[in-house]
């Protein structure tokens, strides 16, 4: 593979034989490579070819779980994965998980909203049902339980197996989980942010209610931006680069101090930073399966290998010391588009 998807030099071993196991999603019987394949970026960055190319070097290493929303690239993301579904007849090995909430059309989380989103979701993935729906943002207007009672109606038409919540609060999620006491869809899984330069996220509340409500906790942004992966010049770059822009803004001290342990245990492997970034969320309490957002093979490549990658109890402790270094400065909190 050449271009801008990279290529590999001779000797250079990215992957191993050694089978990563898999996990599940929540208490469902959703069984994934414990790394999904983010679409946030098809057809906003990367066009429908090169879109097509990540996804079949994805299923290539065993990865199953693709994570997508209906506001992605105002559902062309969706389109794109449909389309490659359809024209590779593999919808039965493939996870889908797509989120509502956020499009223009149907916005915030009405029973109608959903239950409309989810259909139009369908008709772009050019499926007949949606692995793991999420709320993409908290909904203060509506009711959880007139929510929950829509994907209710969805998962016993058979058009949802399973929902999750991406960027709720610790509060809402125990909302939730009594609404749920009632008979009402459970969260299997929560979407949040987290990497070794924000962990405040997740780390607490969070952490300890999935463990306890055995809810899976999938991490977004796991390279901070791709700070902990791209080796980006932060102190110059394209303003209208959205990525590299947040990237950027963890440039600061605590930023080159992660950068520079992640470098030495990256050494010490044989593997690129990023593997050693998404290998330490890996390892977290709670994570289930974290979304990795990639523009070319050589990127995704390097992903697929933190499942086999096995920290050290002294490369670990390091790379806890690092990014809770103290005196760091959090960056406010943000959500995908």
């Amino acid at each position: 593979m050449t271009g801008d998807f990279g290529e590999l030099t001779s000797g250079e071993n990215i992957l191993s034989e050694v089978e990563a196991p898999a996990r599940f999603i929540g208490q469902t019987d959703i069984e994934v490579y414990p790394v999904a394949l983010g679409g946030a970026v098809f057809g906003w960055t990367l066009p429908s070819g090169r879109s097509t190319d990540l996804l079949d070097r994805f299923v290539e290493l065993g990865g199953n779980l693709v994570d997508t929303s209906d506001s992605y690239s105002s559902g062309m993301s969706e389109q794109i994965i449909g389309k490659w579904m359809r024209e590779r007849g593999n919808r039965n090995s493939v996870v889908v998980a797509t989120k509502v909430g956020r499009h223009p059309e149907y916005p915030g989380l009405s029973a109608q909203n959903i239950i409309s989103a989810v259909e139009a979701s369908l008709e772009r993935l050019q499926s007949d049902h949606i692995d793991l729906l999420y709320f993409h943002a908290e909904d203060p207007q509506v009711s959880l339980e007139e929510s929950l009672s829509a994907v209710e109606t969805l998962m016993q038409a058979g058009k949802v197996r399973a929902l999750g919540a991406s960027n709720f609060s610790a509060d809402r999620l125990l909302e939730a989980r009594i609404a749920a006491g009632s008979g009402l869809p459970r969260f299997e899984a929560v979407a949040l942010e987290y990497s070794l330069l924000r962990r405040d996220i997740v780390e607490g509340n969070i952490a300890m209610m999935s463990i306890a409500q055995r809810m899976s906790v999938m991490p977004y942004f796991v390279l901070a931006n791709g700070y902990l992966g791209r080796h980006r010049n932060i102190k110059t770059f394209n303003p209208s680069d959205t990525r590299a822009r947040r990237a950027a803004q963890h440039g600061g001290r605590h930023g080159a101090h992660v950068l520079k342990t992640l470098d030495n245990i990256a050494m010490s492997q044989g593997v690129d930073i990023s593997t050693i970034a998404l290998a330490w969320v890996l390892g977290r309490p709670a994570v289930g399966v974290p979304t990795v957002g990639v523009e070319s093979i050589r990127e995704l490549e390097a992903l697929m290998h933190a499942p086999q990658v096995v920290l050290t109890r002294q490369q670990i402790a390091e790379l806890d010391r690092a990014s809770a270094e103290q005196g760091r400065n959090w960056l406010p909190g943000r959500t995908r588009s």
